[in-house]
């Protein structure tokens, strides 16, 4: 099967992370599962420009981490294995995580700041024009949540892909780029970036897959590790399972030679990036509600219970089965 992006969404692809857009649609869709008490007690720590929108603020940190302000933020996006995927795959986060912070620490660190933030508002404490700590902790979770549910944001064979070059559409590219924008465009088949402002449909119908328990891995097993108690633990298992996609898929399926939209590589790709961002904003969503002390019912009356998390095994043959015609090379 062939697949052509259109000419547009070639040139919006970014190096930094899900794209932008990406970013704001993993933050609609974890409003579409926060209580109503936890979305009123949020949208008090973002600036009024967000309009109380976790979703509109989802993607500012990649910004502001190209900013001179923000630099000292830019490592906080990824975490770097020192592995060599497809042949080995393993993410130790006392190794890997560097000494000026990795996007395990940063979730760790924002999350412990975010919680005495909304501990201000329950009590009356806080003031919005106190300063933009609070505000900054929200949009750094809500983004690096998303990031780390990236595979390539776990990976450190090629600055993650950075400098792994490919060809996509007929375009020259990198392999981050292809994971960060152009498989999310091409499996919700559009000629134009996903709004900023609010839900696209096709991450709607993602809301409705994880409400209706449509993936093939059950939802209840995204957020057995959802404790902000535990963040350290729970961000590295998030990342420990993004790193095992870059063995099972990410490295082990491409092939330079080809354009990876006309061989089968895409195609396979889509169900993982459709799983990644479910994960994403489920995880986000439910990590907001038990920090604000909601403990875990925002699913009850969709058919999603929480429970033991799940790994991948053999259902990733569902996924690979996809591609299974595809010329592999050996890296």
């Amino acid at each position: 099967m062939k697949f052509l992006l259109p000419a547009s969404l070639l040139l919006v692809s970014s190096a930094t992370g899900w794209n932008t857009d990406v970013h704001n649609q993993i933050g609609f869709m974890a409003e579409e599962f926060l209580t109503a008490n936890a979305t009123a007690v949020l949208s008090q720590l973002l600036e009024p420009q967000y309009n109380g929108s976790i979703g509109r603020a989802a993607a500012w940190a990649d910004g502001f981490a190209h900013t001179d302000e923000g630099r000292y933020s830019y490592q906080w996006h990824w975490i770097d294995s020192h592995d060599y995927p497809p042949k080995s795959c393993h993410l130790n986060y006392s190794q890997d995580c560097s000494t000026g912070g990795c996007v395990v620490s940063a979730i760790a660190n924002q999350t412990s700041i975010l919680k005495s933030c909304i501990k201000a508002v329950q009590t009356g404490a806080f003031s919005p024009d106190r300063n933009l700590t609070c505000s900054y902790a929200l949009k750094w979770v809500s983004h690096f949540l998303g990031d780390i549910a990236q595979p390539l944001h776990a990976s450190g064979r090629a600055a993650g892909g950075n400098f792994f070059k490919v060809k996509f559409g007929n375009e020259s590219t990198e392999l981050h780029a292809v994971w960060d924008g152009y498989i999310p465009y091409l499996a919700a088949n559009v000629s134009h970036p996903f709004s900023n402002q609010t839900i696209a449909p096709f991450f709607s119908g993602l809301v409705s897959r994880i409400r209706k328990d449509l993936f093939y891995e059950a939802p209840y097993m995204w957020t057995a590790c959802t404790d902000p108690e535990d963040a350290v633990k729970c961000a590295t298992s998030w990342a420990t399972e993004s790193n095992s996609w870059t063995c099972n898929y990410v490295y082990s399926r491409v092939n330079q030679s080809v354009d990876l939209a006309e061989d089968g590589y895409a195609f396979g790709a889509i169900p993982i990036v459709e799983l990644q961002i479910s994960k994403a904003a489920l995880r986000l969503a439910t990590w907001l509600n038990k920090l604000v002390g909601e403990e875990g019912n925002i699913e009850q009356n969709e058919g999603v219970v929480v429970g033991q998390q799940g790994r991948v095994s053999g259902a990733q043959q569902t996924i690979l089965a996809h591609s299974e015609e595809e010329t592999v090379d050996e890296l």
